[in-house]
């Protein structure tokens, strides 16, 4: 007798909230490997993605105003929390992607390192400064948030993406 698996509907994640899609339209997450599905994920609505964008707005106003040294921190965490699940992250892109685990093992220890390059934000941000550029002139150049973006993560390396922040 065949066992019947329970098939994981992934929510989406709107304002920090969890999202159950109204679309009528969802994607299978496929084990490459075996073709066993191993989750479904909906396709946003147009007013979903709408509500996404504005609480990213929304949330913007206060990130925009956020210590450079308290998102260090958040950094450190994200950093520790890959460190203590890498075998869980591991297994996750192995079964979704059909990468080897080894190979997505290698993987989150890369997205690791590049954390840890970005917990030096507080140095990455200083800007620069010229001294009498010309008589009487000043230069400098300033880091800031600008605002909300969106990207498009490639298939190949899943665990990488969050660590463009």
């Amino acid at each position: 007798m065949s066992e019947t698996r329970n098939i994981l509907a992934i929510p989406m994640i709107i304002n920090g909230k969890r999202v159950q899609s109204q679309s009528r339209q969802e994607c299978d997450v496929v084990d490459p490997a075996t073709q066993e599905k191993l989750a479904r994920v909906p396709f946003s609505t147009h007013d979903e993605l709408e509500a996404a964008v504005a609480a990213a707005k929304e949330a913007f106003k206060t990130w925009r105003q956020t210590p450079v040294r308290t998102r260090q921190e958040i950094f450190f965490k994200i950093r520790q929390l890959l460190v203590e699940n890498q075998s869980k992250m591991a297994a996750m892109i192995s079964a979704e992607h059909g990468k080897t685990l080894p190979d997505a093992e290698g993987e989150v220890s890369r997205a690791i390192e590049v954390i840890e390059h970005a917990c030096s934000i507080p140095t990455l941000q200083l800007g620069e400064m010229s001294d009498r550029a010309a008589s009487g002139i000043e230069v400098y150049s300033r880091i800031e948030p600008l605002g909300v973006c969106a990207g498009i993560s490639p298939y190949n390396f899943p665990a990488m993406m969050p660590t463009f922040m």
